[in-house]
This record gives C-alpha cells, sequence and structure tokens, in this order.
C-alpha cells in the first residue's frame, strides 16, 4: 500500500492538506475510482505547489491510473507536465504517458492521446521548435477531423496551440479564427482573470490587424471582451466598437485621447495606413447597411462626405471592396454613383438589430398602406 503510505506522509507533512490527503486515502482503499477523479480534479485546483503536483501524481496516480477514466488522465498528465522546470524533462514524461495510454489497447484512446499531444506541441513551441509544432499540430487536426464524439476539451486542446502558433509567426488571421474556435469549446468561467484580458487583447489586435476581417461582430458578442473594460487596455474596446460601426470621427477622435497607449503598440504604429484603410471600408458597409434594400443606389460624393476621402480615392475604396468580396454592385462613373446588389452578411450587435427592427417596421407599414389602397380599388364582390 504504498500509494497509501506517501498519503499518510504527506497529511503529517502537511497538516493544512491533511484532509484532502485523508480523503484521497479512504477513497483509494474502497476503490471508488469515478469519485476519486472527481477529488483529485479539486485537489489540482486547489493545489498551488508544482513539486506537490509532480509528486502526486508519480506517488499516487500512477498506482491506479489504468483504473481511471483515460481523458481524465490525460489532464491530470498535462497539468503535471507544466510544472517541470525543464521542457524536455515534460515531453519525456508526456510521451511515456501517451506510451501507458496506448498499451491499454482501449479504442477510445485516440482522444487522450490526442490531448498529451497537444502538450507535446505546445511545449515544443515553448522552445522553438516551430516545425515540430507544425508537425504536431497538423497531424492533430487531421485526427481530430476522422473523430466524432469529441470532449470540448480536446477540441479546445488542438485549436489553442493553433493560435498560438499562428501568434508566434505574426500571423494575426490564422491567430484570430484559431482562438474564438478554442472560445468556442472553453468556458469562459473556467479562465483566470489575467489570462482571459490576455486573450481578449490579443483578439482584438488581431481582428483590427487580420487580413480579411471586417466583422468584429462574434468577437463583441463573445464575453471575453468585457475583460477589456475597466483595465488599463480598456481603450482597445473602444477602438473595437468604433471599427465594428465604422464610426471614423470616434474613431479618430480615441487615436488623440489615447495616443501614448497606440505608439506603445509597435503593431498598430506599422499598420497606421491599413487599419484606416479597414475603418473606412467598415464605414462604407455600415452606409450601405444603413439604407433600405430599394435604396442601395449610393452618390460617390455621399461616401466621400461620410469617409471623409477625396472623391478620387472613393472609387479605389469600392474596388478593394469588391476584391475581398465584402460586397456586389457595378459603379457608374457617369452619374457618380455606385449600386449595390450585395452586402457581405455580418454578426450584428444590439444597436444594429434595434435599426434592422425600425426598418422591418417600416416596411410593415408600408406593405400595410400598400393592401388598404389595392383593398379600397378593388369593386365589393356581391354573391347573387
Amino acid at each position: 500500500m504504498a500509494a497509501v503510505t506517501y498519503l499518510e506522509q504527506q497529511s503529517r507533512l502537511e497538516p493544512d492538506l491533511a484532509e484532502w490527503y485523508n480523503d484521497l486515502a479512504h477513497l483509494y482503499r474502497h476503490k471508488l475510482w469515478h469519485q476519486l477523479t472527481l477529488k483529485l480534479e479539486k485537489f489540482f485546483q486547489h493545489l498551488r505547489d508544482g513539486n506537490d503536483m509532480i509528486n502526486l501524481y508519480h506517488e499516487f496516480i500512477t498506482d491506479f491510473e489504468s483504473k481511471i477514466n483515460h481523458l481524465k488522465l490525460a489532464h491530470f498528465a498535462v497539468i503535471v507536465s507544466q510544472h517541470y522546470e525543464e521542457k524536455e524533462v515534460a515531453i519525456s514524461y508526456l510521451e511515456g504517458v501517451i506510451g501507458k495510454l496506448r498499451a491499454t489497447g482501449d479504442r477510445r484512446v485516440e482522444e487522450p492521446v490526442l490531448y498529451v499531444k497537444m502538450q507535446i506541441a505546445a511545449l515544443k513551441l515553448q522552445k522553438g521548435e516551430l516545425k515540430e509544432c507544425k508537425v504536431l499540430l497538423d497531424e492533430g487536426k487531421s485526427t481530430l477531423e476522422s473523430m466524432t464524439d469529441v470532449d470540448p476539451s480536446v477540441h479546445a486542446s488542438v485549436h489553442w496551440v493553433s493560435s498560438q502558433y499562428h501568434k508566434s509567426k505574426q500571423e494575426f488571421t490564422g491567430f484570430y479564427r484559431s482562438a474564438l474556435l478554442y472560445l468556442a469549446y472553453t468556458s469562459v468561467e473556467s479562465l483566470s482573470d489575467s489570462f482571459k484580458l490576455d486573450l481578449a487583447f490579443d483578439l482584438s489586435l488581431a481582428a483590427l490587424l487580420g487580413d480579411n476581417i471586417y466583422n468584429f461582430g462574434e468577437l463583441l458578442a463573445h464575453p471575453i471582451v468585457n475583460s477589456l473594460q475597466g483595465s488599463s487596455v480598456e481603450w482597445l474596446y473602444h477602438i473595437l466598437m468604433a471599427f465594428n460601426t465604422g464610426d471614423l470621427a470616434k474613431y479618430q477622435v480615441l487615436c488623440e485621447r489615447w495616443a501614448d497607449a497606440l505608439s506603445a503598440q509597435p503593431s498598430l504604429v506599422e499598420n497606421k495606413k491599413k487599419l484606416w484603410e479597414k475603418i473606412n471600408i467598415l464605414c462604407l458597409m455600415e452606409i450601405i447597411f444603413s439604407r433600405p434594400s430599394d435604396e442601395r443606389t449610393i452618390p460617390l460624393a455621399l461616401i466621400a462626405e461620410r469617409t471623409t476621402l477625396p472623391l478620387e480615392e472613393v472609387e479605389h475604396l469600392l474596388i478593394k471592396s469588391l476584391s475581398v468580396h465584402l460586397i456586389e454592385g457595378i459603379i457608374d462613373q457617369v452619374d457618380g454613383t455606385v449600386r449595390i446588389s450585395w452586402v457581405q452578411p455580418r454578426v450584428l450587435g444590439i444597436p444594429q438589430i434595434a435599426a434592422l427592427r425600425d426598418r422591418l417596421d417600416n416596411w410593415l407599414l408600408k406593405v400595410h398602406s400598400t393592401l388598404l389602397a389595392v383593398e379600397s380599388e378593388i369593386p365589393d364582390l356581391v354573391t347573387t
């Protein structure tokens, strides 16, 4: 009963944790593996010393690791691996865990194996071994696509590593999409405040700087963005809101107000021209969206006025929007208008939904008026 002996020793050495160790020993003696797993999950959240976690795994969990849920075992292993000082030692440890999982012969073993492999990929990324990380990541994505009924934590692990890989290469669009997928499989409540703030900051920057990202509705609808409010980087939240509504005037005011904070972000400084072009495109889309569907022939002079662009640059703005398939339409240089036939669908915010509701109400009134007019023109039918 070496496992129980270890728990009894720890109970004496760490009186503050004695109740935890005694409960683990009780569940182990009675072979209540499911309850023991749940208790361990809570204990890992309670423990603060990394060495205690490492020792708990090697001195206790290894004694019954084949008897508990294999994905839970993978979760424990990944948590433990994060507390090894040497990345190579952590990788070696995780590879050993994979070997044990495969040795079980469980037909569902690929799920926990993939979860552990993604931690190995993350460790290799931290070591600067991008090629090795990419190989594991590509294999992981392929494996994930071939699986069904996959636990959300496994999905999240793949998308998280993908996001960090793109971040290391300054690939804003790839990071943005992978990070949003990660959040789709992760409970925000399970994340620490500091983690949420860092991720919200990175996502917001990626949304502003990513190629072909012209709709921030999905990000703004996610509760993680609220982490920016009340923080030292709240300015980024307001800039994101200005971009989402294409509010050029507000953006200019914010740039003046937060000039020091903006200049402290090299990526924003380097892409100043790109940001200006993007918000002009978003301003154009807002102009189109705010007009009724039967009033989509827009004077170029109106676009120039709203975007504050010279008239000759409005055509370039329209061509750019057409080229990235944000809109479809025809530019009439003779009449100085553009006829819009299609606009890329957007994730709408509350103010935009309210505006759409008002337009629908107006449309219903028109339909009702038309109905009354038609009825007044139709003679009464007399039944004979």
